[in-house]
């Protein structure tokens, strides 16, 4: 049944928001991933926020978290960690890299090789570390928050299909409203001063247990799997959204009926949240030997795709 969002899922919000003035939209999509245990990619020009919704996010929840600056010399063992020798035990001993926290900021991720890229792979998909064949929980909860420049820009690297299959969701901020942006010309920098914490570490796990409690109708699923379906068989598109992006997208769904105070999912879960779910898991067709889309491109094709699957009544 339909009711208000939780007071919890509110104080949330509101400690988001606050920092992040003027986009509910890119604050509620990240909101969603957090709580459907995904993992967020913000793609969008240098200096619209980034890397501000991504510590508002990571004190809003008052989890331990780390910022990893991803450069063309970052190598895996900078993020994961190092074995060494300890002379004074004669044994080798492992030392944690910075991904060992609740949330990790990977910040211009593809400023990186693909090899230091291809290290976040097991972390993210099972939440462990393996190193010299020891394999090393990662603690609960885990979240990366990546956030990378346009493919088109100088010095970096695109990161392949394995990886972007990782994250939940692609998400863009876009320039402030000009009022907004209007204060910040001035010198109010308000909103930037602090992030209260919002929740806890045991209060995220718990809503993060709650959205596993909302309701799918059976149709739904059917419909998520046409959604699928018309990836793989469009000839827009040389490379279909994989199983796993429909698990995604089902826990995505989930998730925003939570935020939106219902114990059910409704199509309009699935409909809306098709794109920024779907579209970086998907490649277009291309006539045009190393021709690269754009994400408007990817965006615009698979919106198309979406909105000619019917919607189950």
């Amino acid at each position: 049944m339909a009711r208000a969002p939780s007071p919890l899922v509110e104080k949330l919000r509101a400690a988001v928001e606050h920092a992040l003035e003027g986009k509910p939209e890119a604050v509620e999509l990240a909101l969603i991933t957090l709580l459907a245990r995904g993992h967020l990619l913000i793609e969008d020009v240098p200096g619209v926020g980034k890397t501000t919704l991504a510590r508002a996010l990571a004190r809003a929840i008052g989890c331990d978290w780390r910022r990893v600056q991803f450069t063309s010399d970052l190598l895996p063992s900078d993020v994961l960690g190092v074995t060494i020798y300890d002379q004074r035990s004669g044994e080798f001993v492992f030392r944690q890299g910075p991904i060992f926290c609740n949330v990790l900021l990977a910040d211009e991720i593809n400023r990186s090789s693909p090899r230091t890229q291809s290290a976040l792979l097991e972390a993210m998909n099972e939440g462990q570390v393996s190193i010299d064949g020891v394999s090393t929980p990662l603690p609960d909860p885990f979240f990366v928050v990546a956030t990378q420049n346009p493919q088109d820009f100088a010095g970096t690297y695109p990161l392949p299909e394995s990886q972007l299959d990782r994250f939940m969701m692609r998400i863009k901020i876009g320039y402030p409203p000009p009022q907004v942006e209007a204060r910040l010309l001035l010198g109010d920098t308000g909103p930037e001063r602090g992030t209260a914490q919002a929740i806890d570490p045991a209060q995220l796990v718990a809503l993060q247990r709650e959205v596993d409690r909302v309701d799918t109708d059976p149709s739904l699923g059917t419909y998520m799997q046409a959604v699928l379906q018309a990836t793989r068989t469009s000839p827009a598109l040389s490379l279909g959204a994989s199983p796993r992006a429909g698990i995604n997208l089902g826990r995505a769904a989930k998730a925003r009926a939570l935020l939106r105070g219902r114990t059910y999912c409704i199509a309009d879960d699935i409909h809306d949240l098709a794109v920024p779910v779907l579209a970086h898991r998907v490649r277009l067709a291309s006539h045009a030997e190393g021709y690269m889309p754009s994400r408007e491109e990817s965006e615009a094709t698979l919106r198309d795709l979406v909105a000619r699957v019917p919607v189950p009544l």
